[in-house]
């Protein structure tokens, strides 16, 4: 099996939204119409599906968020599908989902993170097709940083196209913006400065391997199922190994590192020649930090760990393409990551 890019998104194609997980209160109601607004101004038309209900903690009932994702995803007319963003409970859709029937059908990107990595990360490895972790339609209208990329941009990249992400060197430490009494809201306070961390020793880092990874609150539910196979993955997509990146969203460190332990005596770092960890605000424990309970699960691993990469829940974010083949490299004075869609 090799990796399916989804055909380059062009003017005129459509774009589907709908809510696998959490949907849109009608509070901020606004600021979704914003964002497709924003979509439509690409040249996109955009068709927005009936699972949006934000009323509760899932748009509406697994058989319905299933059966909309699947219409949208095996849809030829559908070239992309952009949720408003992750939520809680992603994981009741899995055994819903036809696979075969995904496996079979022309390749469409899926941007989101979050629990949408619940759907996304068994995407790209049971189905083979690339999907694209680090924005969601919430947060489209933002201004993109400085040395980041849009989605847009790269769901308009033709495969085999090269691109490389640098840290813009400033990131957000406060709050949220209030959507619904500023639904137009386009620029991120980065209030901190900061770039990424070497966590398991010292000395430049140059790796490179195919890239995966996703939400670790979310997948270390998954891990070791048939759905998150890694091992299977690495072997048969990736025979130079892996990059794989897992973020954090509010999770404490003793939780993190529980999480990470699991993760890892499930398999889902076999094969990594290098791991990425995303910058996140979620709060240290007592006697153990963020930063430490990483190394304390993955430290045996044996690969260079960067922590405080863009690909987390703390803006501003940085796209990665599950499936990719990625080239990162972290030295004193650059730091950098490459993905090429082949």
């Amino acid at each position: 099996m090799t990796v399916r890019y989804p055909s380059p998104l062009r003017p005129g194609d459509r774009v589907g939204v709908t809510s696998p997980s959490s949907g849109v209160p009608e509070a901020l109601r606004a600021r979704l119409e914003v964002a497709v607004r924003d979509i439509r101004a690409r040249g996109y038309e955009v068709v927005v599906g009936k699972c949006m209900d934000g009323s509760g903690h899932v748009s509406a009932p697994a058989a319905d968020r299933a059966s909309e994702l699947m219409a949208m995803l095996t849809d030829p007319t559908v070239k992309a599908v952009v949720p408003p963003w992750g939520g809680e409970t992603a994981i009741d859709l899995i055994p819903l989902l036809d696979w075969d029937r995904l496996r079979a059908a022309e390749p469409t990107w899926v941007v989101g993170y979050s629990d949408m990595s619940t759907l996304m990360t068994p995407l790209t490895l049971l189905t083979g097709t690339a999907t694209l972790h680090g924005n969601n339609l919430m947060d489209t209208p933002y201004r993109v940083s400085e040395g980041l990329l849009s989605w847009f941009d790269i769901v308009a990249a033709p495969p085999g196209r090269s691109f490389t992400q640098t840290p813009p060197g400033r990131h957000r430490t406060v709050g949220f913006d209030d959507f619904a009494a500023y639904p137009d809201v386009r620029e991120y306070t980065l209030d901190a400065e900061g770039g990424w961390t070497r966590l398991d020793g010292a000395g430049d880092v140059e790796a490179e391997g195919r890239l995966i990874g996703g939400c670790v609150e979310v997948l270390c539910n998954v891990a070791g199922t048939p759905y998150l196979d890694m091992p299977a993955f690495a072997r048969d997509m990736a025979p130079d190994g892996l990059l794989v990146y897992v973020e954090v969203c509010d999770s404490d460190a003793f939780t993190v590192c529980r999480n990470l332990h699991g993760m890892r005596l499930a398999g889902f770092f076999e094969g990594a020649n290098a791991i990425l960890v995303g910058r996140t605000l979620a709060p240290d424990s007592p006697s153990l930090t963020q930063h430490e309970a990483v190394l304390d699960a993955l430290g045996s691993v044996n690969v260079p760990i960067i922590a405080d990469v863009e690909c987390g829940h703390v803006p501003p974010y940085m796209p990665i393409v599950n499936g990719a083949y990625g080239r990162v490299v972290h030295t004193a004075g650059r730091s950098e990551l490459t993905q090429t869609l082949r």
